[in-house]
């Protein structure tokens, strides 16, 4: 029987942009001020974006050769031996329960405040994952429309912003040059890149979705890079009318777009912004709690370990949505606001996709595996570069927190593999 591909272009686009466009861009803005060089943040978000896609198109090249849900846990079965193939699915899947408990709790604590947030996080993922379970088509509509309303905020922001701003702010010399005595004479590009980075971060579970896609080998590379290209021109333009509107305070705002938008347009359009950070919020949650269960599925597939996981119906792998959503509620019961000090390990665990999806293109194309030639190799060399330099800046916390999620996921996967 022919499997149904329910998805087009644009709800893999939408997908990849709702991925990306999360609540990061609603503070980034400052944190990249304080972090860049005097007067160049957004010539760092340029940077990052430069840096990023070589491995937006590595995973659209990859994409173009596995079909199937999964994304960079097949590229890792594909070209690394087992239990390294483990590791790259298992830190991918560990961090995003952990990102959308957090981004569930977060989303309660904006909505009901402190008191309620664990109870009502809870709930919030409970009931996304009801709509999830419906099908892939309906929770296709349902990020699709999210993403919509969710950009109309920041849109009206960019084109007022650019707009309103006056001759004489764009020129004022305190444009960003002082951004200040908080943006640190020290700050530095590789710090602002790491940052900056986080914020690109989604175009990679485009995808995850792959095995139910429309014409997957054009469509899903062309959603891919697609939804990292729209996010830049809007990050751009976003951290312009910032610099224009806010000036030397900018690096100072605790929500800088927000406070761009009351500078530009007053209460109302400070409002409005307020109100897309929730709504972004929602965004996020309702795109992981649909994306993050498929990790576990193609784990489950690639282990031969619990097998009914990764069975489909109606394009969702319910028991594994099943068991994430549980992981989910639990943590946000158990730890609530204090899941914030875990989400290091998202750094890590991005970043290792990144450059694990880089080194499967490059072992895959030397070996004229999977229809990949030698010259493919050449597209995974760059794609090494931003990993690369910023796995190598990451923290202490940052690398003991990967360290003993593996271990505990290796432990896992031992007594699976004895049980079997």
């Amino acid at each position: 029987m022919k499997t149904e591909r329910p998805l087009g272009f644009l709800s893999l686009f939408a997908l990849g942009l709702n991925g990306i466009v999360g609540v990061g861009i609603f503070f980034s803005p400052a944190e990249i001020a304080r972090a860049a060089p005097p007067g160049r943040s957004v010539a760092a978000f340029a940077l990052t974006a430069l840096l990023l896609a070589p491995v937006a198109l590595v995973f659209a090249r990859l994409s173009q050769r596995f079909q199937e849900d999964g994304g960079p846990v097949l590229y890792a079965r594909a070209a690394f031996p087992p239990w390294l193939a483990f590791a790259v699915g298992w830190m991918a899947y560990v961090s995003a329960v952990l990102s959308t408990a957090s981004t569930c709790v977060g989303l309660a604590q904006a909505l009901v405040g402190a008191g309620n947030a664990r109870a009502v996080g809870a709930l919030v993922a409970a009931g996304l994952a009801v709509v999830c379970a419906a099908g892939i088509v309906l929770s296709a509509r349902v990020w699709t429309t999210l993403t919509a309303l969710k950009l109309v905020p920041l849109l009206v922001l960019a084109v007022a912003g650019l707009v309103a701003a006056s001759p004489a702010v764009a020129s004022s010399p305190a444009l960003e040059s002082p951004v200040a005595p908080l943006a640190a004479a020290g700050g530095s590009w590789l710090g602002a890149a790491l940052l900056a980075t986080f914020a690109f971060q989604g175009f990679e579970i485009v995808p995850v979705v792959a095995g139910q896609a429309k014409s997957v080998g054009r469509i899903v590379p062309l959603a891919t890079v697609a939804s990292l290209g729209a996010a830049t021109l809007l990050y751009l333009v976003l951290q312009t009318v910032a610099v224009r509107a806010l000036g030397a305070d900018l690096g100072a705002s605790e929500a800088p777009l927000a406070d761009a938008a009351g500078a530009v347009g007053g209460p109302g359009m400070r409002a409005l912004l307020t109100w897309g950070t929730s709504l972004s919020a929602l965004g996020i949650a309702f795109g992981m709690i649909s994306m993050t269960p498929r990790y576990l599925a193609a784990l489950a597939a690639q282990e031969s370990l619990a097998g009914r996981l990764h069975e489909m119906r109606h394009g969702v792998p319910r028991r594994a949505l099943a068991v994430t959503v549980v992981l989910v509620v639990g943590l946000a019961v158990v730890f609530g606001a204090h899941l914030g000090e875990l989400l290091v390990l998202s750094s890590v665990a991005v970043l290792c996709q990144f450059g694990s999806a880089a080194a499967a293109l490059g072992w895959l194309a030397l070996r004229r595996r999977h229809g990949f030639a030698p010259r493919d190799a050449w597209l995974a060399l760059p794609a090494l570069i931003a990993p690369a330099l910023l796995l190598a800046h990451g923290t202490r916390t940052e690398w003991a927190t990967a360290a003993g999620a593996l271990a505990v996921g290796y432990v896992l996967r031992m007594a699976s593999l004895k049980k079997n």
